[in-house]
């Protein structure tokens, strides 16, 4: 039963959202995804799935990737990211959801003796975009969904755990945040992210870093394959 994660999946089977326009790697990527998810994953494995499913406006939309996701090997968990404006209310996604398919908010995921914690994330501080009057705010609700996450799988007595994020943990010059405060405070031994694309991949934090193991696997930094985490 492997670990793995695959983020920014941008499918849009339900919404007209051609990705090539992002440039020539993103030509037929859902046919990547596919050929490569059928190729590393099996029945048995569990899948991250941190962020930017779909470009899907409304729940009912989103319907068609979700399906088309849930006939891909093994167990799916999923987190929101920027792009997931279909993610409503989290009652309502997970009643909507196919067998098999989970998510993450506010609480953890049990995978033997791991918990997958995990939010949405936010921009950091010392990042050349975070505006203090606009992001601010976010970011420290997004710090305190993460800590309500990191609760429940203390509470629940895990002493390994992945965290699971949409965006970075730290800006891009890797200084300490409120994420990687948090990851000091518990157990943490893994963290996987997406979010960064083209360029940004350079700014990525990926290794050995203050005892955690940090993976950014963004669909086309990772040639659209998902990357094992844990075997």
């Amino acid at each position: 039963m492997a670990l793995l994660a695959l983020a920014d999946l941008h499918l849009s089977r339900g919404a007209a959202k051609p990705m090539d326009i992002f440039g020539p790697i993103w030509s037929n990527h859902e046919e990547k995804i596919a050929t490569n998810w059928k190729r590393v994953v099996q029945p048995e494995d569990l899948t991250l799935v941190p962020g930017d499913i779909s470009w899907a406006l409304k729940l009912n939309e989103a319907l068609p990737d979700l399906h088309w996701l849930a006939q891909l090997p093994g167990r799916k968990l999923l987190l929101r990211g920027n792009h997931d404006y279909w993610w409503s209310g989290i009652g309502k996604v997970r009643r909507a959801l196919p067998p098999d398919i989970h998510t993450l908010q506010n609480d953890h995921f049990s995978w033997g003796e791991w918990a997958i914690c995990g939010s949405r994330g936010w921009l950091c501080p010392g990042h050349e975009g975070f505006d203090p009057r606009r992001d601010e705010r976010i970011y420290q609700r997004e710090i305190q969904r993460l800590k309500l996450s990191l609760e429940s799988a203390q509470r629940a007595g895990f002493r390994q755990i992945v965290v699971a994020l949409h965006y970075p943990p730290t800006n891009g010059r890797h200084e300490e945040s409120g994420f990687t405060s948090l990851f000091t405070q518990y157990p943490v031994k893994k963290c996987v992210y997406g979010h960064l694309h083209g360029p940004a991949h350079a700014t990525a934090l990926e290794g050995e870093w203050r005892g955690v193991m940090y993976y950014l696997v963004a669909a086309d930094a990772v040639d659209f394959t998902p990357v094992v985490i844990l075997k």
